[in-house]
């Protein structure tokens, strides 16, 4: 069920590319006992899932597809349903818990240092302690950072997204003037070029500052043997991501988890959070960026961390009114 919901009201006077950020597919899968179960996930435009995505597995026990690498929204609908049958949360489905709460972070696109200071107090108010932003060629990020130091509490930390696209000599120095002079900065993700192994290890033996690798382009574990970062950022297929997070716990080092969408969404991430050994650095989720949903509650954010569901499923209720009215929406026009 393709959706398009109405995102924050602080965009409405913010020129921002909002490209896909309110395409969003919902998948409802309904079991010969009654049961219903719901996922989401955020799609490109003219990428969303389709009815062909979940025909093959019409007529197939759910339980078949435990810890697979479906799409996201299909993987979240067999979890709900799963865990509605047993009467359990989800993530009893997926290992031992070892958290009630997880550490989760606001976001925002790319934006100017004042409206980055206007997100900072925003995120602030609402519970965050930690905010990611992608930065970006049109805005210094020096700037960006005296800024929200003007309005962020004590203790706030940012997470800057450098994209993957700078060579060793452009970032050393920015890392350099961050760790020293702005004690706000928590993270940096994706400094270097993914491929540039030996960047990534001269970076780290150079900084302070926690180095965060999204996508590890030799498949995980090579990037750990060769020292290439202090967190590993997950967010592929249920299967991977728990697969990764419990190598990684036994090597003792840091997981994050990105699943971008709604309250279901999140929902998913956080009960994959509540098992993995290590991950006790934030999820990012991206609920924060829209003024309606389609589940009759909203998760809530307090003190910088959101409680691991303890409903059946995903622990989270959908409106049918809501997500019908929703679909009905039309999507924004780049």
């Amino acid at each position: 069920i393709p959706i398009f919901p109405r995102l924050a009201k602080r965009y409405e006077s913010r020129k921002v590319s909002l490209h896909g950020i309110d395409h969003r597919a919902i998948v409802k899968v309904q079991t010969d006992n009654g049961l219903v179960g719901y996922g989401d996930n955020r799609g490109r435009p003219g990428r969303l899932p389709d009815q062909s995505t979940v025909e093959p597995f019409i007529g197939r026990d759910p339980f078949d597809f435990i810890n697979s690498n479906l799409d996201m929204g299909l993987s979240g609908a067999l979890y709900d349903v799963m865990g509605k049958y047993l009467e359990v949360p989800a993530y009893k489905l997926m290992g031992q818990k070892v958290r009630d709460a997880v550490s989760v972070a606001a976001w925002t696109r790319p934006a100017s240092p004042e409206e980055f200071r206007d997100e900072i107090r925003r995120a602030a108010g609402e519970g965050y302690t930690i905010f990611k932003i992608h930065t970006c060629a049109h805005h210094d990020v020096i700037e960006q950072t005296r800024l929200a130091e003007e309005v962020a509490p004590e203790g706030f930390k940012l997470h800057y997204d450098f994209n993957g696209n700078r060579s060793l000599g452009a970032v050393l120095p920015l890392v350099s003037e961050l760790e020293k002079n702005h004690p706000i900065v928590g993270y940096i993700e994706d400094p270097l070029v993914r491929t540039d192994i030996d960047g990534w290890r001269r970076l780290r033996e150079q900084t302070r500052l926690p180095i965060i690798m999204h996508v590890t382009p030799l498949g995980g574990m090579q990037e750990v043997i060769h020292g290439v970062a202090d967190i590993y950022m997950l967010g592929g297929g249920v299967g991977d991501s728990l697969a990764t997070g419990f190598a990684l716990g036994r090597a003792n080092i840091q997981t994050l988890v990105q699943l971008t969408g709604g309250t279901l969404t999140k929902a998913l991430a956080l009960h994959m959070a509540a098992v993995m050994p290590t991950h006790t650095a934030h999820t990012i989720n991206l609920d924060d960026q829209y003024e309606e949903d389609i589940t009759t509650e909203r998760i809530p954010v307090i003190e910088g961390a959101s409680p691991v569901p303890e409903g059946p499923g995903l622990g989270y209720e959908v409106d049918e009114e809501a997500l019908a009215r929703i679909a009905a929406n039309t999507p924004i026009e780049i």
